[in-house]
């Protein structure tokens, strides 16, 4: 996806090679330091459009704030990750050791989020996490300047468990790529739905990132389960849900999968999306006055759509705005900050949330069906849900 002139000229993004970070800074005050936040996100490669979408979220929040707190103003340092694990050591130390980032926003890619994590271990910076969703981030990788405002595989795809067996499935076969997101995910449904009654009859794992699905969907065919419950995004989603359409599985075996299956890819899955049921922590079309007046304005903003990475990054600009409130300004004490950090309850376009003590959003998952090519609420499939968070000591 193509940055827009505007979005390049505003945050002159950071040179790939040398890990350059670059400072777009808002008006200061004579006597006071600016707040720093680096922004660790994607803005070339597949997930360029996520990175975007994100820094857009954020910024707006800061936009809405006047661009500073606590009579502070705000810096913010980019730099491209360009979603590649083995940057991730160099550009966290960067922001934290030679920027001295009061906090760090990113990543998108899991891979990226690990490393990262380990590099700020011990650090003053704190990092928020405004997408990447592996369960070990705020799980056996948990620490406390360590926060995540999207979700863990776990929360996307455990409520679908039980409502599975709600809509009269008991035997299902389980479908994902190959990968730690994919393997959790189908882990995670049917911890839900072995515990409500169900059976899976059947587990598939695709080599990633193989969209070559018709053997599958051939085997699926013959095993004739109740439903099929997947994990798929992006163009290999695109791919799958065309593909069960085409092979006249849709009208026989009902297909339903983690809300990445149909977010961001309707459009291209076209009339095969109609009626799919998944479940996730935001739709577009979640009717609430404060996700209604936030599309508006990102709209006015960006000449674009919001969209569910739009959100989450917005969520860590209004993360931080309450924080640093409540510290009175003071950003150096990064304990007091943390626990302020902690108590905070964020006002989200996807409904109200807090946090776990491992850091996660105790959030609302929603039952999602696409009608007329959008993801229309159904209902909340889980109210408050917390993830498991296995193996945090915090």
């Amino acid at each position: 996806m193509k940055l827009n002139k505007k979005f390049i000229k505003q945050c002159m993004l950071a040179t790939g090679m040398m890990g350059t970070t670059l400072m777009a800074t808002f008006p200061a005050h004579a006597d006071e330091e600016p707040i720093k936040i680096g922004v660790m996100l994607p803005y070339s490669g597949v997930y360029a459009g996520l990175g975007e979408a994100a820094t857009n979220g954020l910024k707006q929040a800061l936009k809405e704030h006047g661009n500073e707190i606590a009579g502070r103003p705000v810096e913010f340092m980019i730099s491209d990750t360009e979603a590649k694990p083995a940057r991730a050591p160099e550009l966290t130390s960067a922001m934290a050791d030679k920027d001295d980032a009061d906090f760090i926003v990113g990543p998108v890619h899991s891979g990226v989020a690990m490393g990262m994590i380990k590099t700020i271990r011990n650090k003053d910076s704190i990092m928020i996490i405004p997408n990447a969703g592996a369960n070990a981030a705020t799980g056996a990788f948990c620490q406390p300047n360590v926060f995540r405002t999207s979700f863990s595989s776990w929360q996307t795809a455990y409520p679908m468990g039980s409502e599975a067996v709600e809509m009269g499935y008991k035997k299902v076969v389980t479908m994902s790529w190959n990968y730690g997101f994919g393997k959790e995910s189908l882990e995670a449904f049917e911890e839900s739905y072995e515990k409500a009654g169900g059976e899976v009859v059947k587990k598939i794992y695709v080599p990633f990132p193989n969209t070559e699905f018709q053997s599958y969907l051939t085997e699926i065919a013959s095993i004739k389960p109740d439903a099929v419950f997947v994990f798929f995004a992006g163009g290999g989603s695109v791919k799958f849900v065309k593909d069960y359409d085409a092979l006249g599985l849709k009208g026989k075996i009902p297909l339903i999968g983690s809300g990445f299956l149909t977010e961001g890819t309707i459009e291209a899955q076209g009339d095969s999306a109609e009626g799919l049921l998944t479940t996730l922590h935001y739709a577009d079309t979640l009717d609430n006055p404060k996700n209604k007046a936030f599309r508006e304005h990102y709209q006015s903003l960006y000449n674009k759509p919001a969209d569910l990475y739009a959100v989450q990054g917005y969520d860590a600009g209004q993360l931080i705005i309450q924080a640093v409130e409540a510290t009175k300004g003071n950003t150096s004490d990064k304990d007091a900050l943390i626990k302020a950090m902690e108590k905070v309850e964020i006002d989200s376009p996807r409904g109200a949330f807090r946090f776990s003590k491992a850091h996660n959003p105790i959030q609302n998952i929603y039952l999602r069906k696409v009608e007329n090519g959008e993801n229309v609420v159904v209902k909340t499939a889980a109210s408050e849900l917390s993830d498991p968070a296995r193996g945090c000591r915090l």
